[in-house]
């Protein structure tokens, strides 16, 4: 019997990384149907949208519209009904769940609202997680150096319950960007901050774009947080309906309000 060779792990992470193409996420006519008791769900129908290499763009819409889902299909971590998603010019779809959890762990980052910490760990083990998970050496230089970004370097040694919560996002940051990630995926990172300290997530963010030309997609319900992206990606039952760019708060709270009545 031929045995099947797996492409390595450092083969596709540099199939992303040297594409060359100017788009990190594409999504060609993405549908996603759930069954449920009820009949079935159409949670997205027929998307088609390309996200900017090194931009930010927040995702929108009413409850239920599919923004997750959204975002779950871009990243590979839930399989379309139809069409392709494609990340750097790879097509998710043409890997296996093995290269495919590879090339998620080596190109892309996960914030989300839970910050997903584990309590009994440091923020330096918390952070150098997902590296050992991996199998990679681990440096001390290097998980300081992602704490210091987002501005936790003297706290790498208190655990979750010693820090705050905008203290623990950001550690759940710096676990995302640990591995220089070429794009980030957000799902209501601020939900559960106060604005000010929401307002400092933001920013780092941001700088990751400006700074570090990551690419980040987030999916908030709050204009404010939206207002920090380059462009505002509205969705509604399922559908892109609309996209604003450069707009301010005020600007994407009222497009919101048009497709809330």
């Amino acid at each position: 019997m031929k045995m099947r060779t797996r492409q390595p792990r450092a083969d596709l992470a540099q199939t992303l990384r040297s594409s060359g193409v100017d788009h990190a996420v594409v999504l060609d006519n993405v549908t996603r149907t759930y069954s449920s008791r009820a009949g079935e769900v159409h949670a997205l129908r027929g998307v088609t949208h390309t996200f900017a290499a090194h931009s930010f763009t927040a995702i929108m819409g009413p409850s239920g519209s599919g923004k997750s889902t959204l975002l779950q299909c871009a990243a590979g971590l839930d399989v379309p009904t139809s069409g392709r998603v494609r990340v750097g010019g790879v097509d998710l779809g043409g890997l296996s769940e093995v290269q495919l959890t590879e090339l998620r762990r080596d190109t892309m980052g996960f914030v989300f609202q839970a910050y997903n910490l584990l309590p009994a760990l440091s923020a330096h083990d918390n952070v150098a997680l997902p590296l050992r998970l991996a199998g990679n050496t681990v440096s001390r230089s290097m998980v300081r150096h992602a704490l210091d970004r987002v501005g936790l370097a003297s706290q790498y040694h208190r655990r979750p319950s010693e820090l705050s919560g905008g203290q623990q996002q950001r550690v759940s940051i710096a676990r995302a960007l640990v591995a220089r990630p070429d794009v980030v995926f957000a799902d209501e990172p601020t939900g559960a901050l106060d604005r000010s300290t929401g307002r400092q997530v933001l920013e780092l963010m941001r700088s990751t774009v400006d700074n570090d030309g990551l690419t980040v997609v987030m999916v908030t319900h709050d204009p404010v947080a939206a207002a920090y992206a380059d462009s505002v990606l509205f969705l509604e039952d399922g559908l892109i309906v609309g996209n604003l760019i450069g707009a301010d708060a005020a600007q994407i709270a009222a497009h919101m309000s048009e497709l809330e009545r």
